[in-house]
């Protein structure tokens, strides 16, 4: 069937599983592997591409980044909410880089990522109004940020001032874009197909249910 042929319906059906399906485009082998393959960054270059990659090839951050662009569609001033965890996500490494223990934090981690894909259930189901709390949901990104951003600081432990600013910005830079591009097509796709925000929310939740399970 070509795509001219296919019905609306088919064709929302199709663009929602591309769209899930771009983590595992972005992240092949890499899952298993951080980028500059393990090592430390030493330069400017390495440490933005270091930056850039992190919060890609790993599915759990990845599937977070991209939930809070979902969820901020139909808040107030929504665009806080990524924001609120692209600042935090900064402290979470410096936090790290000061050798400060965190216990708990894959579990922490995979607890946001179910947390903000039960969200998006909820706000479809219009079943919870404390997660249509602008405040609420961006003080809740901000928390998961510090987490999200002390596992980040784990790639950069004893690299020198160039290289950790420049992954500070890679990793930033690239957040930004994907909750940015989240936000952007995710409004789209809502509005014309408001099933989506529920399929997207079981997904990001079972993402999270994984990676929490294998925390334990």
């Amino acid at each position: 069937m070509q795509l001219t042929q296919m019905t609306k319906p088919q064709k929302r059906i199709l663009f929602l599983s591309l769209a899930l399906a771009i983590p595992f485009l972005f992240a092949p082998a890499a899952w298993a592997h951080h980028p500059q393959g393990g090592e430390t960054p030493d330069n400017l270059i390495q440490g933005f591409l270091s930056g850039l990659g992190h919060p890609v090839v790993d599915l759990d951050h990845l599937a977070f980044v991209i939930a809070t662009g979902l969820v901020a569609i139909g808040l107030q001033w929504g665009i806080i909410v990524p924001i609120a965890f692209l600042a935090t996500a900064l402290f979470g490494t410096s936090v790290h880089l000061r050798a400060i223990e965190m216990p708990s934090l894959e579990l922490a981690i995979a607890s946001s990522v179910m947390l903000f894909g039960v969200m998006l259930v909820m706000r479809y189901r219009n079943a919870f109004p404390a997660f249509e709390n602008t405040a609420i949901v961006a003080g809740l990104s901000a928390i998961a940020g510090i987490f999200h951003g002390y596992a980040y600081g784990e790639a950069i432990i004893g690299a020198e001032m160039t290289p950790l600013v420049s992954y500070l910005v890679g990793f930033t830079v690239i957040q930004g874009g994907i909750a940015l591009a989240s936000y952007g097509l995710g409004k789209q796709l809502f509005q014309s197909w408001r099933l989506s925000r529920l399929y997207s929310g079981l997904m990001v939740s079972a993402i999270g249910v994984v990676f929490f399970s294998q925390a334990l």
